[in-house]
C-alpha cells in the first residue's frame, strides 16, 4: 500500500523536512540581511531557529538507515554520508555564529554566505546519496533546494509576521520581499511539477503517468494542497502586506506554513516511497 510505503521511509522524510527548514530559513535570513532593512532581532532569532533545525537534522541524519525500506526504488550511496553530515554540522554551527553576529549588530556577509553554501551543499550531498547516480541526483538536488526555499521561506515569513505585530512601525520592505520571493518559489514548484509529471515523474513512467495508478491520490494532494493552495495563500499574504494588514498577513502565513509543510512531506514521501519527483 502507498501509505505504508511512505510510512516505512519516514526517517528520510523527516530529514528532508528538517534540513529544508534549516537551509530555507537561513537563506531567508542571509538574503534579508543583505538586501533589506530587516531588524537584527528578527534576523538573529530566525537564524537561531535555523541553527536548531540544522542541529536536529544532524541528529536525525545519524539515525538514517543504510538502505531504503523494502519496496522503495531509491538506492542509498553511503559514500556521501560523511560529507553530508559534515556539511550539516557546518550549517548548524555557522548559523549559530551568524546569529550571534547579527545580535551584536555585525553584518558578517562572508560568514553568512559561506554557511549558506554549506547548507546548499548538504542538500546536494543528500541528492547524491539518494539520487541513484549523478544523472538522477541533478533533478533531486533541484527538488530538495526548492523544497527548502518553500518550507524555510514560509517559516521565516510566519516569524516575520509576528515581529510586525509587536513592532508595527517596521518598514514593510522585508515582508514584501519575503512574500514575493516565496511566491516565486512556489510558482517554480508548480512549473517543476508540471514538467516532471509530464515526463514521467522520475521513474521513466509514461507522460502524466503519476496522475493515475496507486500513487495518484498522493500526487493530486501534493498538487492541490501543497502547491496550488499555497500559491493562492502566498499571493494573498503579499496583498495584505501592501495594505499593512499585518494581522491578516500573519494568519495567512500560518496557513501557508501548514500547507507547504504538508506538501513537502508528500513530495518527500512520494520520492522515497515510489521514486516520484512531484
Amino acid at each position: 500500500m502507498p501509505a505504508e510505503q511512505i510510512a516505512r521511509n519516514l526517517a528520510f522524510v523527516n530529514w528532508t523536512v528538517l534540513a529544508g527548514l534549516a537551509v530555507g530559513a537561513f537563506a531567508s535570513v542571509v538574503l534579508l540581511r543583505l538586501f533589506t532593512d530587516a531588524t537584527k532581532g528578527y534576523l538573529g532569532f530566525t537564524g537561531l531557529c535555523a541553527a536548531a533545525f540544522a542541529g536536529l537534522a544532524w541528529l536525525a541524519d545519524g539515525a538514517l538507515p543504510a538502505v531504503a525500506a523494502a519496496g522503495s526504488p531509491v538506492t542509498v550511496d553511503t559514500t556521501w554520508d560523511l560529507p553530508r553530515r559534515v556539511l550539516l554540522a557546518i550549517l548548524a554551527l555557522g548559523a549559530l555564529g551568524y546569529s550571534i553576529s547579527l545580535f551584536r549588530g555585525r553584518r558578517a556577509p562572508i560568514l553568512g554566505i559561506g554557511t549558506l553554501v554549506a547548507g546548499l551543499g548538504t542538500l546536494v550531498a543528500g541528492a547524491l546519496t539518494w539520487g541513484g547516480g549523478v544523472i538522477g541526483a541533478v533533478p533531486l538536488a533541484v527538488q530538495l533546494v526548492i523544497l527548502a526555499g518553500a518550507i524555510g521561506g514560509s517559516f521565516a515569513g510566519m516569524i516575520l509576521g509576528h515581529w510586525y505585530l509587536v513592532t508595527p512601525k517596521l518598514s514593510t520592505g522585508p515582508a514584501l520581499a519575503l512574500t514575493r520571493g516565496l511566491l516565486w518559489v512556489v510558482a517554480l514548484q508548480v512549473a517543476l511539477f508540471a514538467a516532471w509529471v509530464g515526463f514521467g515523474g522520475g521513474q521513466n513512467l509514461a507522460p502524466f503517468g503519476p496522475l493515475g495508478g496507486p500513487w495518484a491520490q498522493f500526487v493530486w494532494l501534493r498538487l492541490v494542497v501543497g502547491l496550488i493552495f499555497p500559491l493562492i495563500v502566498t499571493w494573498a499574504a503579499g496583498q495584505t502586506v501592501k495594505t499593512r494588514s499585518m494581522e491578516s498577513a500573519t494568519g495567512l502565513l500560518y496557513i501557508d506554513v501548514g500547507a507547504i509543510a504538508a506538501g513537502t512531506i508528500l513530495a518527500a514521501g512520494l520520492y522515497f516511497g515510489a521514486g516520484l519527483l512531484v
